[in-house]
């Protein structure tokens, strides 16, 4: 199945581009779902059809779904009480009713997750198209199922269950409770639910679609989202210049907004697969306006960025890793080994990255940013390095 992810800054329209697109696709015939992630229904409202937690057909081949993440929530820690029962009647604790139940933050996050899962799962359709939140919480969400699995394997690593049997004693011997088997499982569901997620967005047939009006705060915007979505090894498969002036108004006060206009798109074309969608002269409501607005529907997927590791070894006795990062700025990165990981932080993004193999054996000789990569250089540890005899 084909997965877009449409995201840009808040106010850029991109709820209505996904619509836009998502009806577009139907229209080719093609089985098409979208999900919206606003607690608001600004998809329903963009769609002309109220959308809501149970999916709802806009027109044949189209159909839209926005999870409710406080039932997700409510049914999550209504089974967790149901498990912890015991526990609970021996404190004295009375259960939580569901009705009581709020969510809490981070919940919201997790029920987009879940449902991207779930869509992505069922096979129901040909194209999943995701209204995902404004450009800085579109990034949080996507690292989170990495960050997820990586605070898990740290805090259960899988490898202490083989000391299943011996845990009792030692409890005993340590004085200290020993976490439960249950415990053990619950984590071991969290890491294959957090996984289905995490290959969702590792998909070849996934892609990022950023929105953004062509202004200089807009320009400014992509800038920031390219440089997070590349540390996480994304690429935008198309940028969306939305609300595009017509160029034959260009008298008057609308002669700077123009040129401001012509500057921002002249720089995209030089970067990104540009697609420009025109102003409407009013906000678009109902599938006419969403027709109108001509939003590409699927385009080549471009290759994820991957991050090499060049072997140098025989000219220069070292291995580069290439870490493309465009837009990056010398002075706003950094750079922590951590054992086997390194922590890199570009601008206001971060990622803990586990070392390749080989890499794992070296030591870290010096990295340098250059045409929009970071290049980390390593030399072999001969504590750990094989020799050769």
């Amino acid at each position: 199945m084909r997965t877009i992810l449409i995201t840009g800054p808040g106010g850029s329209g991109r709820t209505t581009i996904a619509a836009a697109t998502a009806l577009a696709a139907a229209r080719q015939g093609v089985r098409t779902l979208v999900l919206g992630t606003d607690r608001g229904d600004s998809l329903g409202a963009a769609l002309g059809t109220a959308t809501g937690p149970a999916p709802v057909t806009v027109v044949p081949g189209l159909t839209a779904w926005r999870p409710d993440p406080a039932a997700g929530f409510r049914d999550d820690l209504t089974r967790l009480q149901d498990r912890a029962s015991g526990l609970l009647d021996l404190l004295g604790a009375g259960p939580l009713e569901p009705d009581e139940l709020t969510p809490l933050p981070g919940a919201g996050e997790l029920a987009v997750l879940r449902a991207l899962r779930d869509a992505a799962l069922a096979e129901a359709h040909d194209v999943l198209v995701v209204d995902l939140p404004p450009t800085p919480a579109a990034l949080a969400l996507l690292a989170l199922p990495e960050e997820l699995r990586r605070y898990l394997r740290r805090l259960l690593p899988p490898e202490r269950q083989a000391a299943r049997a011996l845990r009792p004693v030692l409890g005993r011997l340590a004085g200290v409770p020993m976490p439960a088997d249950r415990l053990y499982e619950t984590a071991a569901r969290w890491d294959l639910e957090l996984a289905a997620v995490e290959a969702v967005l590792a998909d070849r047939d996934t892609t990022v679609r950023l929105v953004a009006d062509p202004s200089p705060a807009g320009a400014d915007a992509v800038h920031t989202a390219a440089l997070g979505l590349a540390l996480r090894g994304l690429r935008p498969d198309a940028l969306i210049a939305n609300r595009v002036l017509p160029e034959e108004e260009g008298g008057g006060w609308l002669a700077g907004p123009l040129a401001q206009q012509r500057k921002a798109l002249d720089d995209w074309r030089t970067v990104h697969d540009l697609h420009a969608v025109p102003h409407l002269g009013h906000d678009p409501r109902g599938t006419d306006d969403l027709a109108a607005l001509a939003a590409p529907v699927l385009r080549a997927a471009p290759a994820q960025r991957e991050f090499p590791v060049e072997d140098r070894l025989a000219e220069d006795g070292v291995l580069v890793w290439r870490l493309p990062l465009p837009g990056a700025v010398r002075e706003e990165l950094d750079l922590v080994r951590r054992g086997d990981e390194v922590v890199v932080t570009a601008g206001p993004f971060r990622r803990v990255l586990r070392l390749p193999s080989a890499l794992r054996r070296c030591a870290v000789a010096g990295a340098g940013l250059r045409e929009g990569e970071l290049r980390i250089r390593f030399t072999p540890d001969p504590e750990l390095w094989p020799r050769t005899p």
